[in-house]
């Protein structure tokens, strides 16, 4: 359930050249890689997946070209967690969107979010990249359709490069960007539907250098999501930036208008609206965590609402991120039931945090609720 109150104020990026799956696992307990480690990586081998703890590492290759590369490896429980790891498991996975240069980044986010949760929960990574890769991970390569991660044809380019020369021009966050609006719009509408996304019913969004301060190793968000029948879950929820959605919600009311079949009754409209849908507050749960039903976003509910602001152009021409997508669509188009609020989960990006307050849940975490976002 969304919480009455939620605190406001007012992104993705993984080197992977020259490592495999193999060394990122076997390094999780042990010291950060060193340059030598780096130089003489590339001649070793993935281990091939067995019958534990199977993680697949998935790399679009670049903005044009898009190519991906899967690889297996696997990661051993403790005896101790291994006996006792005889729980339901949700058909799931991590999904992380990032850069080569978030080597480091990310291996301290897979150390701290395998110790915290998945060393005894065993669940895989996804790993999705938009640069070139070493001839080693090329020997895996799949390619992602090209349109996934490209102009659409309608696009005017030119047009496109003067509004982000203008969005500069007033220092709107990535206006310049034009990779960002790329990576919002794969997010918004086609990651979900990659090929080795597909095959899970649930996935977590991951981002490098993210923290995780509460234990969760006897919680499985999965699981709740599941049995729950939740289909959007979030820990943080921020305003966004104005000037980078100006005709999104304009957009989003001709939606409406055109498709009623595709609103819900026990909508959360008056979460994103003070007025009745006639304007947008600009408040979005922050996407870079969120623990999905991927069935909602496959919907042709979602699918149509996606294909309707693809089609303004509107993540070119302005710079609409898959954070108010993602949230309008959840609260126009879900019972107000199906999105839940994981208070457990203590979550850091940056300087933006959530803390659990309750007494009873900071005798599992290792933060500050005085550092949550808004206080």
């Amino acid at each position: 359930m969304i919480p009455r109150r939620l605190t406001t104020v007012a992104r993705i990026l993984f080197y992977l050249l020259a490592f495999s799956a193999g060394y990122l696992l076997a390094h999780f307990t042990s010291k950060p890689a060193s340059s030598t480690h780096l130089q003489t990586q590339e001649q070793a081998h993935p281990v091939i997946a067995t019958n534990t703890g199977i993680n697949s590492v998935v790399i679009p290759q670049s903005p044009t070209e898009a190519a991906a590369t899967t690889t297996r490896a696997t990661k051993k429980l403790t005896q101790d967690e291994a006996a006792n790891n005889s729980t339901p498991r949700a058909n799931a996975a991590f999904v992380v969107l990032l850069q080569n240069k978030d080597l480091h980044d990310m291996r301290k986010t897979m150390q701290n979010l395998e110790a915290v949760f998945n060393r005894k929960h065993g669940y895989p990574y996804v790993f999705l990249n938009d640069v070139p890769f070493t001839e080693h991970f090329k020997t895996h390569i799949r390619l992602i359709p090209r349109e996934h991660w490209s102009y659409p044809s309608f696009v005017n380019k030119t047009q496109a490069a003067l509004n982000r020369q203008d969005m500069e021009n007033r220092n709107v966050p990535y206006g310049e960007s034009e990779s960002y609006r790329h990576m919002c719009r794969y997010m918004s509408g086609f990651i979900f539907r990659h090929e080795m996304v597909q095959e899970y019913d649930y996935y977590w969004r991951v981002e490098p250098g993210v923290s995780f301060s509460c234990d969760l190793l006897d919680i499985d968000p999965f699981m709740l999501m599941k049995t729950k029948r939740y289909k959007y879950g979030f820990t943080i929820a921020l305003p966004e930036f104005v000037d980078t959605i100006p005709t999104l919600w304009d957009t989003v009311k001709r939606f409406r208008k055109q498709h009623p079949e595709h609103i819900s009754r026990r909508n959360s409209l008056e979460w994103i609206s003070y007025d009745k849908g006639d304007t947008y507050n600009n408040c979005h749960f922050w996407s870079n965590f969120e623990i999905v039903d991927a069935s909602f976003f496959r919907s042709k509910a979602y699918l149509d609402f996606f294909q309707f602001l693809d089609d303004t152009g509107g993540f070119f021409y302005e710079r609409w991120g898959d954070a108010p997508v993602h949230s309008i669509a959840a609260a126009l188009m879900l019972d107000r039931r199906e999105i839940h609020f994981f208070n457990e989960i203590g979550y850091r990006h940056g300087m933006y945090e959530h803390c659990p307050e309750s007494p009873e849940l900071q005798l599992k975490c290792a933060c500050d609720p005085k550092d949550n976002v808004g206080e």
